[in-house]
């Protein structure tokens, strides 16, 4: 325990990072479509972009993003799930723009991410002399930085079976569903099917009377 609080501090203290982050959740309606913007106030930022469809239809969707001077930067048709980073070469907004129009009457349910980061990597002084750094110092830095991005890595993994997860229990529920009203259905056919032979062998024994 000791151990992740001083890791987690070095982070924290060695990797010093500027993010802004928005995650949202969406309900995107049959031939809609839907933008959403964010400010890059200076070029050269990293811009990361995650999305996942986990509810409705193929989980599929279009998308592209666009830079300020409207040329497309990403761009994706049917995609179930994507996870990118770009860098702003302007400054300006840039948008994140889903595409329903595929779907008559499919709603589809995304959760997506927008991020603008900008890492800056520690910066040690010299010393009075004016030496380098030690060694030491620079292998610590380098070690920080892997585990950043194997953290980075994990993060990504957790949100993928996550939409897994949401798909699969879509999948659950809707097959739970057609196997309900298929034996409803299977239900009212056999009790319609029963009656109608009942009426049938009564009017093929039923006689008339004077003989006939």
């Amino acid at each position: 325990m000791l151990l992740s609080l001083l890791l987690g501090l070095f982070l924290v203290v060695l990797l010093p990072q500027s993010s802004d982050a928005t995650a949202l959740t969406y309900s995107l309606p049959a031939n809609e479509d839907a933008c959403f913007y964010i400010w890059a106030d200076k070029p050269g930022k990293k811009l990361g972009f995650y999305f996942a469809v986990q509810q409705g239809g193929s989980f599929d969707i279009d998308f592209e993003v666009k830079g300020p001077d409207g040329a497309s930067i990403l761009k994706g048709e049917h995609e179930r799930q994507g996870d990118y980073v770009f860098t702003a070469n302007h400054f300006g907004e840039y948008s994140f723009c889903f595409s329903n129009d595929m779907s008559t009457f499919a709603e589809k349910l995304i959760d997506f991410e927008i991020s603008v980061e900008n890492e800056v990597r520690p910066n040690f002084q010299k010393d009075s002399s004016g030496k380098e750094q030690p060694a030491t110092l620079t292998e610590m830095e380098e070690s920080l930085f892997r585990l950043s991005g194997s953290l980075t890595n994990i993060a990504r993994s957790q949100k993928y079976f996550r939409t897994r997860e949401n798909r699969n229990y879509a999948t659950v529920t809707s097959t739970q569903g057609r196997i309900f009203w298929f034996a409803f259905m299977e239900s009212i056919a056999i009790v319609a099917m029963a009656g109608l032979q009942v009426f049938v062998v009564k009017n093929f024994f039923n006689v008339r009377k004077g003989g006939v």
